[in-house]
């Protein structure tokens, strides 16, 4: 493959996106939301504009397509934006419509290979269906961004989707978004959990994952990456440690007794006219459980390598406290 174009270049993900496809020789465009992060964040080579892509004509972005082979849409919002209500609404405009024009334009200017960056919540709404995960508006909408941009390809596009779970790394010029963990740790003696656990992978695990899909991933694929399945009792003590709070206690509490204070914040969403994208009381349901992957699943397909987790969440944090 000679040549890429990455949507979302400065963002975290499009950033080690790109450095991995410089990496492996391969020619790099890129549009992405200004201001830049860093003045001299990408390499001169990269071909960078800043701008809204959806504010472009479909001639203006055919031309921005011309000559590309693999195209990557590392953007979009994720289930931490809380919008007005419905959900559903909002969540369908900033991740599927635009998918869809785009994947409908990449495939018209001759682009062979399209990855999504999505979410593994798609996947459990697939695994756990007793929750009933697809009627809430963040799972339900990125499943349907994958079946567009799937349907837009057919016969002529191959069409994929990286299904991320939590992302650990930092780069220059942008904090981690995870601030809202540290605000339940910082300066407190005491922290609940649920007794579940999640999937985590690097942003270099993800860039090479991407890769590997332009590379060998099938028309219609989704693929759940992971590295390390973790409790979140134990991600929760190291984020502590770091904070320094050694003697801080972190304790599982029975689902039972955490569920009123999870189903308080949605109240008072709808009070404020908003609406989460997986409501907080279902959201209580899923960290009472393992969203755990399992890697070998995707690791030998996509040839993403191993790496240490526990040192990319400590980095992690600590850029977010600096």
């Amino acid at each position: 493959m000679k040549k890429v174009f990455v949507l979302g270049g400065t963002g975290l993900l499009g950033y080690y996106t790109i450095k991995e496809l410089l990496k492996q020789k391969i020619q790099v465009s890129t549009i992405a939301l200004p201001p830049m992060p860093t003045e001299e964040l990408l390499p001169r080579e990269v071909e960078c504009q800043l701008g809204n892509i959806n504010e472009l004509t479909d001639e203006e972005i055919l031309d921005l397509l011309k000559d590309v082979e693999g195209f990557i849409y590392a953007a979009g919002v994720d289930e931490r934006v809380v919008p007005d209500a419905p959900a559903a609404h909002f969540f369908y405009e900033q991740n599927v419509l635009p998918t869809q024009r785009l994947a409908r334009l990449a495939r018209k200017a001759g682009v062979k290979k399209f990855v999504i960056f999505g979410s593994y919540f798609a996947h459990f709404a697939e695994q756990w269906t007793d929750l009933n995960l697809r009627s809430q508006a963040y799972p339900r909408t990125r499943l349907l961004q994958e079946e567009v941009a799937i349907l837009e390809g057919e016969g002529a596009m191959d069409v994929m989707s990286l299904r991320l779970p939590y992302i650990f790394g930092t780069m220059p010029g942008r904090k981690p978004l995870w601030q809202m963990f540290l605000t339940q740790i910082q300066g407190k003696e005491f922290v609940p959990v649920l007794g579940g656990g999640t999937a985590m992978v690097t942003t270099q695990q993800v860039a090479e994952a991407a890769v590997g899909a332009l590379q060998y991933g099938k028309h219609g694929a989704k693929y759940a990456i992971c590295d390390t399945n973790m409790k979140h009792q134990e991600f929760f003590q190291i984020i502590a440690e770091v904070l320094g709070q050694n003697d801080t206690v972190v304790k599982v509490l029975p689902l039972e007794q955490m569920k009123s204070g999870y189903a308080a914040r949605d109240e008072h969403a709808t009070s404020q006219g908003k609406e989460h994208g997986i409501h907080v009381a279902l959201t209580a349901d899923i960290q009472n459980r393992d969203a755990y992957l399992n890697p070998e699943d995707t690791m030998p397909l996509l040839q993403y390598k191993k790496a240490d987790i526990r040192k990319a969440i400590i980095e992690t944090i600590k850029d977010c406290i600096e």
